[in-house]
Formats: structure tokens, C-alpha cells, sequence
């Protein structure tokens, strides 16, 4: 019986030992395999079909502030099903190429607003180390500035122990229309929480 006990606890040692393991990962392998999802994400999303996610209406109205009702901007935002329904897929797929917790968010830019960049789109944790909760558009931060005037990705590891790698998205024509925010959080293990 107590051969039994031992040997059924030194199984769930183990086991969560190997679970622990496989959960904890260095922030440097972990920043490696989230620039690669950022680099299949420049290549898979369509910055053409990006372009068409907000409706014309929503567009229109996103700058224009009602003297009588200052929140009307957020009443009226809506997207086109089609373009929107594919972009998330896209981004849902590229955040399964890890087997833990990151989101892929699209970024993009106005036309009619060059200075503002809105999270057009966010998946299913909400991570982000850009994202002011409750705001449509915001201004551009430096780092996002540095990777639509640069177009190469650029890494930032922020508090919380969030790692982003954000991307651009480019047209058919070339052009940068916005960028992704591939972002993941490092589960750190006891031995580095000690350091």
C-alpha cells in the first residue's frame, strides 16, 4: 500500500514538474519564437483587405466631435463583415503557432488623421502594452512610429513581463497601412522569480 502511495506521488511530482517546465520559458526564446509569428504575420495579412475592415460611415464620423453628445464617435463604429471576419481568422491561426497564451492585435492607420492609430482588432487574452482601454484612436507611440517609418519589426519587452514584437502591414501598393502587435507574457519559474 505505502509502495503504491510513493509511487502515485512521485508520478504527480513529475508530472507537474514537466507541466512547470514546459509553461516556463526563458524571456530570450520566448522573444525568438514571438519575432517568428511576427515574421509569417507580415507575410499573411493583407493590408488591401485591412484597409476595407471600417465601414465608410464609421470612418466619416471617427474625427468628427458632436458639440451635443462627445461619445457619439464610439455609437457609430462598425465594421465590414467580410474583410473583419477574415483578418481576425488570419490573426487567430498566427497566435496558434505557439502552444501558450499570445495575441496577434492589428493596428491601423487613418488617412484622415496621420498622427492617430486605432487597435482595430484584438483577440482573445487582450494583451497589449499599447491598447488605452476604452479609447477608438490614440496617438502614435515612438516605438509604432520607429516601425511604420522604418518598416522593419522592432521588439519591446515591457512591464508584467509582456513581451511585443510589433510588425507592418503593408498594401498591395507598399504602402504601410498599419502594423500587428504579436505580444505574449513570460511565465517566469521560481528559480528567476529569486533573481
Amino acid at each position: 500500500m505505502m509502495t503504491r502511495y510513493f509511487l502515485f506521488s512521485a508520478i504527480v511530482v513529475f508530472n507537474l514538474y514537466t507541466i512547470g517546465n514546459a509553461q516556463s520559458q526563458t524571456r530570450e526564446s520566448m522573444t525568438r519564437e514571438l519575432e517568428e509569428v511576427a515574421r509569417i504575420a507580415t507575410v499573411m495579412v493583407d493590408g488591401d483587405v485591412c484597409q476595407r475592415i471600417m465601414t465608410e460611415r464609421a470612418l466619416k464620423k471617427m474625427f468628427i466631435i458632436d458639440p451635443a453628445d462627445q461619445w457619439a464617435g464610439s455609437d457609430n463604429f462598425d465594421v465590414n463583415p467580410e474583410p473583419f471576419i477574415q483578418t481576425k481568422k488570419t490573426l487567430m491561426r498566427l497566435a496558434k503557432l505557439r502552444p501558450y497564451p499570445i495575441d496577434c492585435n492589428l493596428w491601423m492607420l487613418f488617412k484622415e488623421n496621420p498622427r492617430q492609430i486605432q487597435i482595430l482588432i484584438r483577440n482573445q487574452y487582450e494583451m497589449s502594452q499599447f491598447w488605452t482601454w476604452g479609447v477608438l484612436s490614440q496617438e502614435i507611440p515612438p516605438e509604432m512610429a520607429e516601425v511604420l517609418t522604418s518598416g522593419k519589426p522592432k521588439t519591446i519587452i515591457g512591464k508584467g513581463n509582456l513581451i511585443s514584437v510589433l510588425t507592418p502591414v503593408s498594401n498591395s501598393l507598399g504602402d504601410i497601412v498599419g502594423l500587428v502587435e504579436v505580444v505574449g507574457r513570460v511565465r517566469m519559474n521560481w528559480q528567476e522569480n529569486v533573481k
